[in-house]
């Protein structure tokens, strides 16, 4: 599903226009954003899962091409976890 779908579902499904409802969508992930730039960088939502921050550490790679060894430095990246029903939702729709 694409934005653009998934704007249009959202905006049958309230009964508003698909501008009002791509404006509550841009606001909602906006939100996650800023969540997730705050220091404990975390936001649960309940019947979707939980967004969060994980600290990876400096490591070394390999470069596929030349084999040769590359340092990989430490970054953050943003996880997601599903909640129990996501989960069950996915499970019973097959």
């Amino acid at each position: 599903m694409t934005k653009g779908e998934l704007v249009g579902k959202i905006a049958k499904e309230a009964g508003i226009t698909k501008k009002a409802a791509a404006m509550a969508l841009d606001a909602v992930v906006g939100a996650i954003h800023e969540s997730l730039k705050k220091k404990d960088g975390r936001i649960r939502i309940a019947e979707l899962g939980t967004f969060r921050v994980v600290k990876k550490k400096a490591r070394t790679g390999v470069n596929p091409q030349t084999k040769q060894k590359i340092k990989i430095p430490a970054t953050k990246v943003a996880r997601f976890a599903a909640s129990r029903a996501l989960k069950e939702a996915v499970k019973k729709a097959k």
